[in-house]
């Protein structure tokens, strides 16, 4: 399984109103782009967020969550949450949030 089709469509009805949403194939699954900027994506069945330096730690110390590493070298800013982190409707949401609050801080690519 590359990726979870049902979690990247869950994702994609949070996103559909976001202006300048773009979908990227990358790091074996799908990415959501904000002007060129990745907020979040689904790979396999977990959720990747971009929260950004300053918002690592205090993502990474809640249920179900870790830091993304692909090579051995987590990715400072970057998480996984596993399925059951993102389980309902609201953690998903607020996940989602996240990655478009960081990626919307950043300069349009």
């Amino acid at each position: 399984m590359a990726y979870d089709e049902g979690a990247a469509q869950r994702v994609r009805e949070l996103l559909e109103d976001e202006p300048g949403l773009t979908e990227k194939k990358m790091f074996g699954g799908i990415a959501f782009l904000l002007n060129g900027n990745m907020a979040c994506g689904v790979t396999k069945d977990e959720l990747m967020v971009r929260v950004g330096p300053e918002g690592h730690a205090a993502a990474v110390s809640q249920p179900h969550v870790r830091p993304f590493d692909l090579t051995g070298r987590p990715m400072a800013g970057w998480i996984v949450v596993g399925p059951a982190g993102y389980e309902s409707d609201q953690a998903l949401q607020n996940w989602v949030r996240q990655g478009v609050a960081f990626a919307r801080s950043l300069p349009p690519k």
